[in-house]
Parts: structure tokens; sequence; C-alpha cells
């Protein structure tokens, strides 16, 4: 009987010393990664940040000199979307979770690990972000905005970073739950089709944009018919292109400069030679 109790009283006791991260650790590190290009720096670039990011996980799992090891660990060369990095927190921390409760992860495997999916993840945070989101909830809010509607940037600001927060929160959560499963998930192609359907539907907000922002009005004088009731119908070069197709000349010249861009010419210079282009044109009356 005096042998059983010890027994049971040695498993209470290893699995109260069973070290755990709390959500409370988890929410820490999610506020913590909106800092994460705070520490940017050419040498390692955003490994601070993300060493800054580890501190409540590493501080919950070790201490003493496992605690500073930790710490070096995750203090190597990172680089990824700062938006998108939410996910290979949530797998770093599954592994150090396990790796301090003894299981046999060592520093090669987390390093791996990071490295594999920092550039996955890029490339999905370019086009959703940047080329999906951002032009979507701008365009909404400058159309608010060119009516006079204060609300429009304020608009653009919350829903803007409530996606953002949401998908950052969701991506710990996910990446800590699927540990180093992630990775099969981002070898097959679910990101690839992420990735294909954001471009896509910023490609077309763009597209929409274009039409409704760019006015160009070409008045030329084509032609001047008086009717018989002494009205006189001009017709310009702008009413003919309207008949062939509204919006050609904003299509053209999105097309021209697309093509300006993959020829490596600066945007600047492009959009200096768009101001040129409208004044002079402006100023012969050849544009309006």
């Amino acid at each position: 009987m005096t042998s059983i109790k010890k027994g049971e009283s040695i498993v209470r006791e290893n699995i109260s010393e069973k070290k755990k991260i709390t959500k409370k650790d988890l929410i820490n590190m999610f506020i913590r990664s909106n800092f994460h290009q705070a520490s940017w720096n050419y040498e390692r670039m955003q490994a601070l940040g993300y060493c800054f990011e580890m501190v409540p996980i590493i501080k919950r799992l070790y201490k003493g000199k496992d605690r500073s090891d930790a710490m070096k660990r995750h203090l190597e060369f990172f680089n990824t979307h700062p938006f998108a990095i939410t996910p290979i927190l949530g797998v770093t921390t599954a592994m150090e979770e396990q790796r301090a409760n003894g299981a046999n992860i060592d520093d090669a495997a987390i390093n791996g690990i990071k490295v594999g999916l920092m550039g996955p993840l890029a490339g999905v945070g370019d086009p959703i972000f940047w080329g999906t989101l951002r032009p979507v909830v701008a365009g909404l809010g400058a159309s608010m905005a060119l009516t006079g509607n204060i609300a429009g940037p304020i608009l653009f600001f919350l829903i803007f970073n409530a996606v953002r927060l949401t998908i950052k929160w969701y991506g710990i959560k996910y990446g800590y739950e699927k540990g180093t499963n992630i990775v099969k998930d981002m070898n097959g192609n679910t990101l690839q089709k992420l990735t294909e359907g954001a471009s896509i539907l910023g490609l077309f907000v763009m597209g929409a944009l274009v039409s409704k922002w760019t006015k160009v009005d070409i008045p030329v004088v084509v032609s001047k018919i008086t009717r018989q009731d002494g009205k006189i119908v001009v017709t310009t070069v702008q009413d003919i292109l309207d008949k062939l197709m509204p919006g050609i000349v904003p299509l053209i010249m999105t097309f021209a400069c697309m093509s300006l861009l993959k020829r490596k010419i600066n945007a600047i210079w492009i959009i200096f030679g768009l101001f040129a282009i409208g004044i002079i044109g402006y100023g012969l009356g050849i544009l309006k």
C-alpha cells in the first residue's frame, strides 16, 4: 500500500510539473507582434522583433541558462511579412513547449521550421494585405472621403486593422494548435489557391477603381451640325470614344503604365510624365 501511494505521489508530482502555455501568454505574444518591425536592422532584419515576441513564452517555460539559450535561439536571421508572422510564432511556441517538457527537439529543428515557413508566408502576405485588403478598403474609404464624408478615413483605419488583427490572432492559435503539422498545409496547394484568389480579387478591385477615379476628357471638336430648330450639335473626340467603349482612354493609360513598369521604369518618373502630359494637353486644349 505504501509503495502504491508513493507511486501515485510521483505521478501527481510529474503531472503538476508539466509546463503549459496559457492563453494569457498567447495574448501577450499577440500584443507584442504588433511591434514586430520596431527593431528592424540590416544584419538580422526581424530577428530582434521575433525574440521580443517570444519573451513571454520563454519566461513561462525556462529558467536560468535554459532561458538565455532560448533567447539566443530566436535571435537568428528572420524575415517575413509582418502581418503573416503569427502562424510561425504559434508553431515555434508549440515546439518550445514540447522541448521544455522533455521532447527531443534541438535548436536546428526550431530554426528550420522558422526558415521553412517565412518564405511561403511572405509570398502570401503581400497579395492578401498589400494587393487585396489595403486597396479594397482604401477604395471604399476614399470614395466616401471624395464626397466630403469624414467617416471615409476612419472606416479605412477601423476595417483594415480589424481584419489585420483578427488574422494575426487566429494565426497564432492555428500555428500553436497545429504545431509542426502546419508544414503539411504549407506544402499543399492551399497557400497557392489563397494567393491566386487574393491576387484576382485585388486586380478586380483595382480595375474597377481605374474606371471610377480616372477621368480623361478629349474636347477636340470633330464636327458641328446646326439642326433645323437652330441648336448646334457639337461632336468631340471624347463623344466618339465613349460610343465605342466608355472609359477606353483610362484603360489605355493603365496598360501603358503597366507596360512601363514591366520595363523597369521608375514609378516616380511615370507620375511626373502623367503630370506633364496633363498640363501640356490642357494648355493646348487637347485634354480637359
